[in-house]
C-alpha cells in the first residue's frame, strides 16, 4: 500500500477580547503568519538579553471569525475524509480561559454558535443520510482523564474509587483502545447529541481566578465510522474513527490562584501537558529512537493520533491581552513543534473472514458452471473437477508405471486433479527407487555421519580419513591421472584380449578417485566407505603393489630398437619422479596442501563458533523481547531526565548481548582473514600442482618417449632444451628423418626415382 505522509495542520485562534495588544501581536497579510514582540522590564532586570522577537507561521489564523468559519476551516475535510476510510483527530491547546471548549462545544443556548463537535455529528449523518451504497453505522464514546484516572463519561454504573482499575489502555498491531470504555450505537443525529451533553453534564468544572468555567480534565469524545458496501456486504468493510480532543488549559499558579483542590488539580493538568510536550519534541526531532508515550495516562492514549495512520489538526487557542503574552507565546511554540510531525494516513479497509469464505464458494460454484459450459460446446464428455476418487488414483498409479516401462506411449489426462496426482506418482516412484539405492549401498559400505567428529576422529587417527573426511587418496595423483594424456600406441604390437582387460580394470581402479563417486552418495551429510576397505589391513597395498612391480618387470615386444622401450605405467613413474627428480617439488607442494588443510580446519571451528554465537544472540534478542513487552504491559518507570528505568535482569540480558555482539565481529574478521589466507593457499597448491604435473610431464618424455636417435640431438649443451618442443613434434621429426634415410638409399639405386620424382616426394613431405 502506497503511503503518503502528511504534515500535522496547525491553525491559530484568538480570544476576542477588547484589550488586544495590537502593538505587541501582528498578524501577516496572508491570514497565516504572526510576529510577535515582547517588551524588556528595566525595573526587574538590570541586564536583560532574553529574545524579545517572534515570528511564527501557521496553517491559518482565525481572529474573529465565527464558528461555522472555524469549521469549514479547521474540520470540514477531515470528517469527509473520515467517511472513506481515514481516521481524524482534532485538538485544541491553550492556557485556561482561551476558548477552547468553546471552539469543541460552543454554547448550547444558541443554534448558530455550535462547536466543532455538533457540526461534525451533523456531517456525519447528513452524509449517512444521502447516502445509497455503503451501510454506514456510527458508534460514539465520550472519555475523561482527571487526575491520571480514567473515567467513561457515558458509562451507566456511577463512578467510584474503583472505575480506573476496570479500564486501561491496550496498544495493539490494529491499533490502540481503551479496555471497559463503552461504545454506544446511534442511529440519529439526535440521540449523539443527547449522550453529548450527558456526557458533558459529567465533566469536571471548577471556578478560578483566570476562569468561571474552567475544565479541570481532558476529554476525548470519539465518533467510530463503519462503512459496509452493499455489493460486498459481507466481506469489504471500511472504519474509522475521529478523536475530537478538548484538553484543560495550563494555568500559572501565581495568576490564577489555586489553592486546595484546585491546586492538586492544577499539578496533574500541568504535568500531563507538560509531558505532552515532551512528546511533540521528540517526534519532531527525526534523530529520537524512543518516544516517552507512557510518561501519562494523555500521552499514550494519544499515541495513535499523533504517531500512526491519522490525519491530526491543532487548534492553539490564545488570549491576546498584553498579560498573557508569555503564555500566548508558549502556545505558538508548542503549534510551530507540533507542525513538524508526520503522520501516515491509510485507507482502513477489513474483509470478513466469514463473507470472504462465501464469497469465494460462490465464485468457485460460478467457475464450475462456467467450465461445464465450456466443456460442453467443445462436445467433450462430461469432466468432473471433484477430488479424485480412491479408484481414479489407483487408475493413474497404473498407467504411470505402465508408462515408464515403456507399455503405453501417453498417460490420460483431462483436467488438472489428474496432473497433480501423475507428478505426485512420479515423485513416489523417485522417492522408492532412493530407498533402494540406499539400502543396496548401506549392505556395501559403512555410512558415518559428516557431524560424528568423534568416529571421524577415530578413523582420521587409524589413516583411513583425511582431516576433511575423506578417503585417503594423493591429490597429486589424482589430478595426474584425470589430466595426463594416453600414451601413444604407433609401432607396437597389440596384446592379447586378456591383458588388455586386466589392463583395463587396472587403469579404472586407479583412475577411480573419492570425488568420482561423491556425487552418487545417498545424502551429502554422510561419509560413505567401503566394508572391504574397512576390514582389509596391509596384505592387500602389498599385494597390489607386487602385481604393480611385475606387470613393470615384463618387457614389451618392440619394432625396431631406435624406438624406446614400452614406458612404465604413469602411476609408478609418477612415484619414481617424486622421489627422484620432483623430490623438492613434491615437498613444496605436500607442505603447501598441509597448511591448506589446516586453514580449512581453523575455519570451520570458527564458523560453528560463529554460528553458536549468533544463535545465543537470536535467544537473547527474544528474551529482550519478552522482558520489553511484560514491561509495555505492567507500565514503565521513568526517572526525573525522563529515562526509562529496566530491571537488573534486563540490564544484564543487554550487557550480554552487547558482549556477544563484540565476540560476534572479532570472529567474523578472523573468518574473513581465513578465508583470504585460503584462497592463497588454494592458489599455491594450484601452482605447486601443476608445475609438479608439468615438470612430470618433460622428465616422463625425456626418460620414456624420446627415440635415442633424437635424444642425442637434443643433449645438454644444444641449442634447443628437451621439454621446449612437444613430444609429438619430437616423433614427426623422427618419422622424417627415417623417411629421408630412406629416400636417400631408393635414390642411389639407378632407376627407381627419378630427379622429378624425388622433388614431387620431398615437396609432399615438407607440406605433410
Amino acid at each position: 500500500m502506497y503511503l503518503v505522509r502528511k504534515r500535522v495542520r496547525a491553525f491559530l485562534r484568538v480570544k476576542p477580547t477588547a484589550d488586544f495588544a495590537q502593538d505587541m501581536i501582528k498578524f501577516g497579510p496572508d491570514n497565516k503568519s504572526i510576529e510577535m514582540c515582547l517588551k524588556k522590564d528595566a525595573k526587574k532586570e538590570a541586564m536583560n538579553s532574553r529574545q524579545t522577537n517572534w515570528s511564527f507561521r501557521m496553517d491559518g489564523i482565525l481572529h474573529n471569525t465565527s464558528q461555522e468559519e472555524l469549521y469549514e476551516t479547521v474540520a470540514k475535510k477531515l470528517v469527509s475524509e473520515a467517511l472513506i476510510g481515514y481516521n481524524g483527530t482534532i485538538m485544541c491547546y491553550g492556557q485556561t480561559g482561551a476558548g477552547k471548549t468553546y471552539t469543541m462545544m460552543g454554547t448550547t443556548t444558541d443554534y448558530k454558535h455550535r462547536g466543532i463537535i455538533p457540526r461534525a455529528i451533523q456531517q456525519v449523518f447528513k452524509a449517512t443520510a444521502q447516502s445509497t451504497d455503503p451501510l454506514i453505522t456510527v458508534r460514539i464514546s465520550y472519555l475523561e482523564i482527571y487526575n491520571e484516572t480514567l473515567f467513561d463519561l457515558l458509562s451507566t454504573v456511577k463512578n467510584d474509587e474503583s472505575s480506573d482499575m476496570q479500564m486501561a489502555i491496550v496498544d495493539c498491531p490494529e491499533g490502540l483502545y481503551v479496555k471497559g470504555l463503552s461504545i454506544h450505537t446511534v442511529s440519529l443525529e439526535e440521540d449523539a447529541l443527547g449522550l453529548l451533553f450527558e456526557g458533558e453534564n459529567k465533566r469536571v468544572i471548577a471556578e478560578h481566578a483566570l476562569n468561571k468555567h474552567s475544565s479541570r480534565s481532558h476529554c476525548i469524545f470519539t465518533i467510530y465510522i463503519e462503512s459496509r458496501f452493499r455489493f460486498f456486504s459481507d466481506v469489504k468493510c471500511v472504519n474509522s474513527k475521529i478523536n475530537l480532543i478538548d484538553l484543560a488549559g495550563s494555568e500559572r499558579l501565581s495568576k490564577s490562584g489555586s489553592e486546595g483542590q484546585l491546586l492538586k488539580e492544577a499539578t496533574y493538568i500541568n504535568k500531563s501537558l507538560s509531558f505532552l510536550e515532551q512528546v511533540i519534541t521528540a517526534l519532531a526531532d527525526p534523530k529520537r529512537d524512543h518516544i516517552p508515550f507512557r510518561q501519562s495516562k494523555l500521552t499514550y492514549v494519544l499515541k495513535d493520533s499523533l504517531e500512526r495512520n491519522c490525519n491530526t489538526v491543532l487548534v492553539a487557542n490564545v488570549r491576546g491581552e498584553a498579560a498573557h503574552l508569555e503564555h500566548t507565546l508558549s502556545s505558538l511554540q508548542f503549534a510551530t513543534r507540533m507542525k513538524w510531525i508526520a503522520t501516515e494516513p491509510v485507507l482502513n479497509e477489513t474483509y470478513d473472514r466469514e463473507g470472504t469464505v462465501k464469497a469465494l464458494e460462490k465464485e468457485i460454484a460460478l467457475l464450475r458452471r462456467e467450465l461445464a459450459m465450456h466443456d460442453s460446446l467443445a462436445n467433450r464428455s462430461l469432466v468432473s473437477y471433484d477430488p479424485l476418487s480412491h479408484v481414479q488414483i489407483e487408475e493413474i498409479k497404473s498407467q504411470v508405471h505402465r508408462y515408464l516401462k515403456g507399455a503405453i506411449d501417453e498417460i490420460d489426462i483431462v483436467n488438472l486433479r489428474q496432473i497433480q496426482e501423475v507428478f505426485k506418482q512420479f515423485k513416489l516412484i523417485l522417492s522408492q527407487h532412493e530407498c533402494e539405492v540406499e539400502a543396496r549401498l548401506r549392505s556395501k559400505y559403512a555410512l558415518i555421519d559428516k557431524n560424528d567428529f568423534v568416529t571421524i576422529a577415530a578413523l582420521h587417527k587409524a589413516g583411513v580419513v583425511d582431516v576433511d573426511g575423506h578417503l585417503v587418496q594423493d591429490e597429486d595423483e589424482q589430478a595426474f591421472d584425470t589430466r595426463a594424456a594416453p600414451s601413444p600406441r604407433r609401432g607396437r604390437k597389440k596384446k592379447s584380449r586378456r591383458n588388455g582387460e586386466t589392463s583395463r580394470k587396472e587403469g579404472m581402479r586407479s583412475n577411480l578417485s573419492w570425488k568420482d563417486v561423491e556425487g552418487d552418495l545417498p545424502s551429502k551429510s554422510q561419509v560413505m566407505f567401503s566394508t572391504k576397505d574397512l576390514d582389509v589391513k596391509e596384505v592387500p597395498r602389498d599385494q597390489d603393489t607386487a602385481n604393480v612391480n611385475a606387470e613393470l618387470s615384463e618387457p614389451s615386444p618392440v619394432e625396431d630398437s631406435q624406438q624406446p622401450s614400452s614406458p612404465p605405467p604413469r602411476p609408478a613413474a609418477f612415484e619414481m619422479f617424486k622421489e627422484e627428480y620432483g623430490s623438492e617439488i613434491s615437498r613444496i607442494f605436500k607442505e603447501n596442501k598441509s597448511i591448506l588443510l589446516d586453514r580449512k580446519k581453523r575455519r570451520s571451528t570458527v564458523t560453528q563458533r560463529i554460528n553458536s554465537i549468533k544463535l545465543e544472540m537470536e535467544s537473547i534478542k527474544k528474551a529482550l523481547e519478552d522482558q520489553q513487552q511484560e514491561r509495555w504491559q505492567q507500565g514503565e518507570y521513568v526517572d526525573e531526565k525522563g529515562h526509562i528505568i529496566i530491571d537488573e535482569k534486563e540490564f544484564l540480558l543487554i550487557v550480554k548481548l552487547k558482549e556477544l555482539k563484540e565476540e560476534y565481529r572479532c570472529s567474523y574478521a578472523e573468518l574473513q582473514d581465513l578465508k583470504a589466507e585460503i584462497e592463497y593457499c588454494q592458489d599455491l597448491v594450484n601452482k605447486c600442482r601443476n608445475k609438479l604435473i608439468s615438470e612430470f610431464e618433460i622428465w616422463y618424455n625425456e626418460s620414456f618417449l624420446i627415440p635415442k636417435g633424437v635424444l642425442e640431438a637434443l643433449k645438454p649443451g644444444g641449442n634447443i632444451r628437451p621439454g621446449m618442443i612437444p613430444i609429438n613434434r619430437v616423433m614427426c621429426l623422427h618419422a622424417y628423418s627415417k623417411t629421408m634415410s630412406s629416400l636417400e638409399q631408393m635414390r642411389k639405386k639407378p632407376g627407381l626415382i627419378p630427379a622429378a620424382g624425388k622433388n614431387k616426394t620431398m615437396s609432399f613431405l615438407h607440406v605433410t
